[in-house]
């Protein structure tokens, strides 16, 4: 991963998140007319505002994203096994289901009575979907990272917003969880077009 595809993938996830914000803000405001950002209602200046807001998504879900692959570099070289590090991420990612279903269902006085149990399906189900096609583009060993990333690193970046509103759920989500989507599944691309121009061995596949 070189400077120039850095830049590149820096650049265009901060663009998907401007844009998903912008079209779920908008689809969002055209539901309810109260919601805005900033205490903003005009729709102009909520659209410029929500994709501004996009960005910094974009550019926070890239510090996950990075994070995350620190992370996973760190714990296969301590535990040696990729197996053990694979059942690890399994078992996290269930746990944040779990827990995140938990902590809503004790705030459903304050939420609607059904985000506790929609948002982890509607998670789960969303992530396998990418992690399905990542394992097919890749090899059957990216599904669970794949599924620890959209899971796991998706909620702590939403962390505050979990603990706000559905609006404010919905409108930090999707962004967040589009932006962690379009890098793992642009990442092997980019290593692919590296490992073609640098070296003869470029028919491996990346584990992510």
């Amino acid at each position: 991963m070189n400077i120039r595809k850095w830049f590149f993938l820096f650049w265009s996830t901060m663009a998907v998140g401007g844009v998903v914000s912008a079209i779920v803000g908008t689809t969002m405001q055209w539901v309810d007319p109260d919601f805005g950002i900033l205490d903003l209602k005009s729709t102009g200046f909520n659209l410029l505002t929500m994709a501004l807001v996009g960005l910094l998504f974009g550019a926070f879900s890239q510090m996950g994203f990075f994070s995350y692959l620190t992370l996973n570099y760190i714990a296969l070289s301590v535990l040696r096994k990729g197996y053990l590090w694979n059942a690890l991420q399994a078992y996290t990612s269930l746990f944040a289901l779990g827990g995140v279903g938990y902590m809503l269902y004790k705030n459903r006085a304050e939420q609607n009575n059904w985000i506790f149990w929609v948002l982890p399906l509607v998670l789960l189900l969303a992530s396998a979907a990418v992690s399905y096609v990542k394992a097919k583009q890749t090899k059957n060993s990216a599904f669970i990272p794949t599924m620890f990333l959209l899971i796991v690193v998706t909620l702590l970046e939403a962390w505050q917003a979990l603990q706000s509103n559905v609006s404010a759920m919905t409108f930090m989500l999707i962004p967040m969880f589009v932006c962690n989507a379009y890098q793992i599944m642009w990442l092997h691309r980019l290593l692919h077009k590296e490992q073609t121009t640098g070296s003869a061995s470029s028919n491996a596949k990346p584990v992510v």
